[in-house]
């Protein structure tokens, strides 16, 4: 029997990183989407690759560690990533264990971390953790090379993306380069993960809210040409850009999506969809002309959507548009380089209901240029919309974003764990301000979470718009208050 060359492994990390929320089934359980296209890619090209997703399983980590040594593979890759930005550094904290554990149980199995945050800090990710190998970039070309080089039994690897520690020195090769077409990828490797266990975000099945499975991303884009100071996404690319992908591709994948998994819960994970009005309504048409009744969400961008794209996306099935509207202050958005002026806000807003489409409105509490007057002002923007869900979030500094660079060179309190930059942990630490420390910052979130979701005015337009059964899910979610180490007034 042919030896396993790869485990790809979705550390499992619900409780540490979402606290009293994940006992009530509120977040989203996310397939492992950059593990699944680079299974993809790899067994494309004649590797043997075998995913174990320890979230969906319910395995712990040391749990973990022992299905690994069953298999013996010669290289586990530990994913430290997420389908959004924010997911890689806080997702550090399980990624790290997995590899301690199997470091002690089996240490003749080579073990490597990968995403986002090990590209954005692979010295120091060899360093703090117990592993040997760092994937800094995609992995397309530095994973079959690696491998490679682990069947021939080197122990000299100059191969483009790959940090590794040698008798303690930590040795760096230049990065590798990106792929030019991302048509050279075969579908992300679906059959390897239970994709009917995993469970869309509560908002996207308001209209449904008992059926949330199965459920699975699609991408149509990688990266983003925007350089929002607080996003990370393009430390894995290592330049602000985007490769768009065939749409015969995309429609393709969706077929099997739809005919063989029977999904019809779909997040389309593009950083940038919303972008090109050409593009999207050719896409759209190609669902419309197929008569699939899905529900999906995707990004948007204030000043990039047009109306004629909105009508499309919602007669594909686009039923939810997350908006990055940030702040409700000019000084603020001005000072991270959103790139839009908050009158074009409000006109957006009544566009994507005119089209019938639901709004997920993302806000960020604690950018640096926030006080209290401007968060004030950004939650007084936030019941203004009063979109069907908003994302409360506090700035975090993200490793791989500008903040995080600024952080450190102003030596700004980051947290001290990696657990620590997520939003609903207890030991949540976002950034302070140039006003404000990081415990006034998520004092501030936290009441302004609650104000939102109880609301009447809020609550009424729920129920009027997806009924009593909803409504009542929201105000069972807006008793959970959550535990903060930091928090103070």
């Amino acid at each position: 029997m042919k030896k396993i060359d790869v485990v790809i492994v979705k550390p499992g990390s619900q409780k540490q990183l979402y606290g009293e929320l994940s006992d009530f089934e509120l977040t989203a359980i996310e397939p492992p989407f950059g593990g699944a296209l680079l299974a993809g890619h790899l067994r494309h090209l004649g590797y043997k690759v075998v995913i174990y997703d320890a979230e969906t399983e319910n395995w712990n980590y040391s749990e973990t560690a022992e299905r690994i040594k069953e298999i013996d593979p010669l290289l586990a890759l530990i994913l430290a990533s997420g389908t959004n930005p924010s997911a890689s550094t806080m997702n550090m904290t399980g990624a790290g264990e997995i590899a301690a554990h199997l470091r002690l149980l089996s240490p003749e199995i080579k073990t490597m971390l990968f995403g986002l945050h090990p590209s954005a800090l692979p010295e120091i990710t060899l360093l703090d953790e117990n592993v040997e190998f760092v994937c800094q970039g995609e992995g397309f070309y530095t994973l079959p090379n690696f491998i490679d080089a682990l069947r021939q039994g080197t122990d000299r690897y100059s191969i483009e993306g790959l940090w590794y520690k040698d008798d303690g020195r930590v040795i760096s090769n230049s990065m590798a380069p990106l792929l030019k077409s991302l048509d050279e990828l075969p579908m992300p490797a679906w059959d390897l993960v239970p994709l009917e266990k995993y469970r869309a975000h509560n908002w996207h099945c308001f209209e449904d809210i008992e059926n949330r499975q199965p459920y699975t991303v699609l991408y149509t884009s990688l990266g983003c040409p925007f350089k929002c100071s607080f996003c990370c996404i393009n430390s894995i690319f290592g330049k602000n850009m985007i490769r768009y992908r065939s749409l015969d591709k995309v429609i393709n994948e969706l077929d099997i999506l739809v005919d063989q998994y029977g999904v019809r819960n779909i997040k389309i994970m593009d950083e940038m969809f919303a972008l090109n009005e050409k593009r999207i309504i050719q896409f759209c048409d190609l669902i419309i002309e197929r008569g699939y009744d899905l529900n999906m969400w995707a990004y948007a961008r204030v000043n990039t959507v047009t109306q004629k794209m909105l009508y499309k996306m919602k007669a594909a099935g686009i039923n939810w548009l997350a908006y990055g509207f940030e702040s409700g202050s000019k000084r603020v958005i001005d000072d991270v380089t959103k790139g839009y002026k908050l009158d074009k806000v409000r006109e957006v807003v009544r566009m994507t209901y005119e089209a019938g489409i639901h709004i997920c409105a993302n806000f960020i509490f604690g950018l640096p240029e926030d006080d209290y007057d401007s968060m004030h002002e950004t939650l007084m923007l936030m019941i203004d919309i009063n979109a069907e869900w908003a994302n409360i979030y506090s700035a975090m500094a993200y490793p791989g974003s500008k903040l995080y660079e600024l952080a450190v060179e102003k030596n700004w309190a980051l947290p001290e764990t990696w657990q620590g930059y997520s939003q609903y942990a207890y030991e949540s630490l976002p950034l302070p301000t140039n006003y404000l420390t990081g415990g006034q910052v998520l004092a501030f979130r936290d009441y302004a979470f609650q104000t939102y979701y109880h609301n009447p005015r809020y609550l009424h337009m729920i129920q009027k718009k997806f009924g009593i059964e909803t409504q009542a899910h929201i105000m069972k979610m807006a008793e959970k208050k959550l535990k903060r180490r930091y928090a103070t007034v």
